[in-house]
């Protein structure tokens, strides 16, 4: 087989340059093995041939044999369409176009026999069917035998460059021809067997041309292994190789600092969850290897204590922390809570964001380059080539989804060795995910709420129950609480959200007349000073209601409110709903969610309002809402170039990513290096894919 797979397409017959271009912007086929990788979306049966008395009105795809005995143009209002009468042994139908007649006219042929495809409609007592598929019999019997069609991912663009699925269901076809079906196996004799996979070529060759079902799931189940297989490979290597080559501080000390904040300035007893999580940091921190993990806790779990104390460690050792967030609102709150928790230890910290003037940015950079500053919080404006620190040790990223790549490995380079690194983040992230995107950190999870919190409850209430929800509220007024009222905010429809904040705000205003009440609204159409202003009444108690739109940031802290009315809330996704939640159950009285909506709900608002009620285990919630909107949508716009799987999914694979996961882990515990002879074969696949970037190499 003398076919490179790195060929360029241009270069496969039937290509030719205007098509390759097309090919490239619109599917991302650059080479052979792109078009070898783009697998079909479904496949549609085409073992049977119907006879035209046969046709029953459905939307099922057809294929008939016959002739076409007769062509006309037909005048219509706007144009014409050109029809074909088409029969066969047993009836008549027509075919029709609406567009390329002219083309379509000059190549047609009558009473050839042919073979049509497509859907059939039923019209004044006659079935027809638009721009059918159609070929020769005498070329169709020629062709690959296939049994079942692959239909593969379109775009609008290919389709009007005449780029159809029959095209290339003919260059993938013309591929095969030209490497007569020879593809080299990537996958080592002993998973093979263990595993009873089918040979990379036989698998290959049936998820395009499928004899069968059963070879179609078998092959399927085949290349999603392995897709996720070298996944894994790279992750857990990359961790193996960090764990061994790069050298980090070692922490051997547990110093003064840190237990004499254990002893006297704890505000709390830790939970259980805290404690363990501490003990893994530490052990990282002493094993002479760099720290690199992931820590996961839902909202108010307490992952600022752990924080607090890992960076005493630094410190205890003669290392200086600092801490990054996404925002200036969580790096302030960072500040305001830190300062408070090391109140009388004489530990220096600052704070540094893009609103710190240039005259007070000056002593920050000098104390943090002698040494004298130990904590510096602050947002993007730490990763400035201006900000050097004397002896970086560790680096705490909370909410890390929010920073790219590079921008985290510039912290990194702030020192000769890299700092410890702890990640942090209250959006749970389910286990699958987690086992793809960071396989190549280690995980800790705080599962457990501080004690004292009461978990909130949640119910669902349509709008007929009002009446009894605002009765609801003013009792819970009467006992001193405070309340948030949220609505929708789906930004294309600016003007209509803002009217149904108004409207909302005018009833509530109606039932909850001043002097006897006192009502906020926040939305983001007001002034920032006019928010603050407002935000300010409700967190010292002035108002009682917050009515306001979804800008209720994510970390605002009123203890005393303990009743979230979430209005429309069929409009909202699961971790939304989740983390409005959360703005409640902060302080020691029982709290409540109250998930106002219509009586119209689809299937799945159903769906994510009885999962809010059942649980408040955020990653519970986590994989439901995975299951219901795809990885890609759940880690945001910034993560969505990471899950471009060619033919795996990690929710609907989840069973296969463990297996992958499982094997990876065995391979290489026994053959690091993939050196037995037996495994060269996965060692030289592996240095392919690595080199043609068709594997992932994007995560921290």
């Amino acid at each position: 087989m003398n076919v490179n797979l790195q060929t360029p397409i241009v270069y496969l017959k039937g290509v030719g340059p205007n098509r390759a271009e097309t090919l490239q912007s619109e599917l991302g086929i650059h080479t052979f093995q792109d078009l070898l990788n783009l697998f079909p979306n479904r496949y549609i049966d085409k073992t049977q041939y119907y006879k035209v008395a046969q046709l029953q009105r459905s939307s099922a795809d057809v294929q008939i044999k016959g002739k076409i005995v007769h062509i006309k143009t037909v005048e219509q209002k706007k144009g014409k369409r050109l029809v074909a009468k088409f029969v066969d042994d047993t009836g008549e139908m027509e075919l029709i176009w609406f567009r390329g007649q002219k083309w379509i006219r000059d190549n047609l042929k009558l009473n050839e026999p042919y073979v049509i495809f497509g859907k059939c409609n039923w019209y004044s007592g006659k079935f027809s069917m638009p721009h059918p598929e159609m070929e020769l019999l005498k070329d169709h019997e020629k062709g690959l035998k296939i049994s079942m069609q692959p239909v593969y991912p379109s775009t609008e663009k290919l389709s009007n460059k005449g780029i159809t699925n029959r095209v290339i269901n003919k260059l993938v076809q013309q591929l095969f021809i030209d490497t007569k079906g020879r593809f080299s196996e990537t996958l080592s004799q002993p998973l093979l067997d263990d595993l009873k996979l089918l040979p990379k070529a036989e698998a290959l060759f049936n998820i395009h041309f499928p004899k069968s079902q059963e070879l179609l799931a078998k092959a399927q189940f085949r290349l999603k292994f392995e897709e996720l297989f070298y996944i894994q490979l790279q992750l857990i290597s990359k961790k193996m190789v960090r764990k061994k080559k790069i050298k980090g501080f070692n922490f051997d000390q547990v110093g003064v600092l840190f237990n004499e904040f254990y002893q006297n300035h704890l505000p709390f007893e830790l939970t259980n969850a805290q404690k363990r999580v501490i003990k893994e940091i530490r052990a990282d921190l002493g094993s002479n290897a760099q720290m690199n993990r992931l820590l996961q806790g839902d909202v108010g779990s307490g992952k600022t204590i752990v924080a607090v104390m890992t960076m005493l460690l630094a410190i205890d050792n003669g290392f200086q922390a600092c801490l990054m967030a996404p925002t200036e609102i969580l790096a302030n709150q960072h500040y305001t809570g830190i300062i408070e928790l090391l109140e009388g230890t004489g530990i220096t910290c600052a704070l540094l964001t893009g609103s710190v003037k240039k005259s007070a940015r000056r002593p920050i950079h000098e104390q943090l380059e002698s040494g004298e500053l130990q904590i510096l919080i602050g947002t993007h404006a730490l990763l400035e080539d201006k900000v050097q620190y004397k002896n970086l040790g560790l680096a705490i990223v909370d909410e890390q989804h929010r920073f790219g790549v590079a921008q985290r490995s510039k912290l990194w380079h702030k020192n000769e060795f890299p700092p410890h690194i702890l990640v942090m983040t209250a959006t749970p992230i389910p286990r699958t995910l987690a086992m793809s995107l960071y396989g190549d950190l280690d995980i800790s999870v705080i599962d457990e709420l501080p004690p004292g919190r009461k978990p909130i409850k949640t119910v669902h209430r349509y709008d007929a129950n009002r009446l009894k929800v605002f009765q609801f509220i003013r009792d819970e007024i009467k006992k001193g609480r405070q309340i948030y009222m949220v609505y929708p905010l789906i930004q294309e429809s600016e003007a209509l959200d803002y009217k149904d904040l108004m409207d909302g705000y005018e009833s509530v205003a109606r039932d909850f007349p001043l002097p006897d009440y006192q009502i906020s609204i926040v939305h983001g159409k007001m002034k920032p000073a006019d928010k603050d202003y407002e935000m300010d009444r409700f967190v010292k108690g002035e108002t009682q209601i917050m009515v306001a739109t979804t800008v209720i940031e994510v970390g605002v802290n009123v203890p005393n409110a303990s009743v979230m009315i979430i209005e429309s809330a069929e409009r909202f996704g699961l971790s939304q709903l989740h983390q409005l939640r959360g703005r409640v159950g902060r302080g020691a009285d029982q709290s409540y969610c109250i998930l106002m909506t219509s009586h119209k709900l689809s299937a799945e608002a159903k769906t994510r309002l009885e999962t809010m009620v059942s649980t408040n285990d955020g990653f519970e919630i986590a994989e439901v809402d995975l299951k219901l909107r795809g990885p890609g949508d759940l880690m945001g716009t910034q993560q969505s170039g990471v899950l471009n799987l060619k033919i795996a999914d990690i929710v609907k694979d989840n069973d296969i990513l463990k297996t992958a996961r499982f094997y990876a882990i065995q391979l290489l515990k026994a053959d690091p290096t993939l050196e037995k002879p037996e495994h060269l074969v996965i060692r030289h696949a592996y240095a392919q894919l690595v080199k043609h970037k068709n594997i992932w190499t994007y995560i921290s």
